[in-house]
């Protein structure tokens, strides 16, 4: 007899959204639409094994799972953060049950498996091999660097992205239709989630559920972006300290910098800035464009930056963080040189692998009567006694060393002044008859 009181509970609206078929994924069009590897796959009825790298909230569980239904697979979850090599050979056990048993395929899903071990992930390598199970992994890290190159070589690799805006507003439709009718949101309100949610569809419908709860509890039924700003916990927008998209960031920040793009570089420090990122870490990569990218074309540059980083230390956030914004902007806008930096880079190249040349005699100190009976300093030419203050024709490398013209300045900003200097000594050198 049933139990007349028993209720189920409602599923989280993330969980009643999952999609059931592969034509209800939203997004992944790159990999989905007609004629791409993962369609195909799917049409082709047979599973291989592979890696599904993305960002969270963007279907790598709802695609593993739509993949076990489709090719009539036993479905078998593992996470990586709570599975050690004991929950990988009860898992193998059991594949090879259902094989024996039921002559039924096994499809092994492991969640976040960039937190496997080596071990872990060994612990995988003879069962894909042998074709007992197809494994799909999903990682929101590089696998390149967090994925044993064993395993990668056996798994195709396919990278999820993020929900554009026109997609998470299908999402909205959808989610409309199954459960939020009783509600009316305006444009803005829906822009205003859309864009807290940042690409994910499970953040996106979480907080339409909040937004849901919050209108119910207070009686209301149009909801507005006042409303959205008000009642729900808007967190910082999705930023991986440490991982992939931090280093991006940083990347799009450096070259936005070096491409003299104010309004981009503004962009990046912000977007890392509202994520989270610690603006500490932020100064000192800041300081680092100064000296790689503007280098002697602007030293004024180096004092912007370093200003700016000693001015955050000052007065902290938010109000330290106007100091690295002016920084960036003045970095973008200053003449570009990586003359030193290349420069910098060559000796010290050359330095490695060149042998340890003996100091020449006429450079070395002499601050004892043996020293200078052994004729260090001797024929030294002081530049301050020559004419123009340079000792025209004089050499300052070790002996047999070409000068290696590693320096190199840009007819730009302050460095082209240096580029004419130069010129100038080398004229003199020549005049002295140096070769």
């Amino acid at each position: 007899m049933a139990d007349l009181f028993k209720t189920e509970p409602r599923p989280p609206l993330a969980e009643a959204l999952r999609p059931k078929h592969l034509s209800d994924v939203f997004g992944q069009s790159h990999l989905l639409g007609e004629g791409k590897p993962l369609r195909l796959a799917f049409e082709a009825g047979k599973a291989h094994s592979m890696i599904l790298w993305g960002p969270p909230g963007v279907g790598k569980t709802t695609l593993a799972r739509l993949m076990a239904n489709a090719f009539d697979s036993e479905f078998i979850a593992l996470s990586a953060v709570f599975a050690g090599v004991k929950d990988i050979r009860a898992a193998m056990e059991h594949a090879q049950d259902n094989l024996n048993q039921h002559g039924r395929h096994t499809l092994l899903f492991v969640d976040e498996i960039h937190r496997f071990n080596k071990s872990q992930q060994d612990a995988l390598l003879p069962f894909v091999e042998s074709g007992l199970v197809t494994f799909i992994g999903a990682t929101t890290e590089n696998p390149s660097f967090e994925v044993n190159s064993a395993l990668l070589s056996r798994a195709q690799v396919y990278v999820l992205k993020s929900l554009t805006e026109a997609e998470m507003k299908q999402l909205f439709q959808k989610a409309r239709q199954v459960a939020l009718a009783h509600l009316e949101f305006d444009e803005l309100a829906v822009d205003t989630l859309v864009g807290y949610a940042d690409g994910d569809a499970r953040r996106f419908l979480n907080l339409l559920e909040q937004a849901e709860t919050a209108a119910t509890s207070s009686g209301v039924r149009q909801i507005d972006a006042a409303f959205v700003e008000n009642a729900l916990t808007l967190n910082a927008r999705r930023f991986d300290k440490g991982g992939d998209n931090f280093y991006d960031q940083i990347s799009a920040l450096h070259k936005s910098v070096r491409g003299s793009n104010p309004d981009a570089a503004l962009y990046w420090l912000c977007r890392m800035l509202d994520g989270g990122a610690d603006p500490r870490y932020l100064s000192r990569r800041i300081i680092r464009m100064a000296w790689e990218d503007i280098g002697l074309a602007d030293p004024r540059a180096m004092q912007v930056v370093n200003d700016a980083a000693e001015t955050y230390e000052r007065l902290g956030s938010p109000e330290g963080e106007l100091a690295l914004g002016q920084a960036v902007i003045y970095l973008a806008m200053a003449a570009k040189s990586n003359a030193g930096y290349n420069a910098f880079n060559q000796a010290m190249a050359f330095i490695r692998k060149g042998k340890s040349s003996e100091v020449p005699v006429h450079l070395r100190n002499a601050p004892t009567k043996l020293m200078k009976e052994l004729g260090y300093g001797h024929a030294y030419r002081y530049a301050h006694d020559e004419p123009e203050a340079y000792a025209a024709g004089e050499t300052y490398f070790p002996d047999g060393m070409p000068e290696p013209g590693w320096y190199k300045p840009v007819p730009r900003g302050l460095e082209g002044k240096i580029a004419e200097k130069l010129a100038w000594l080398r004229e003199l050198d020549k005049k002295a008859g140096k070769q």
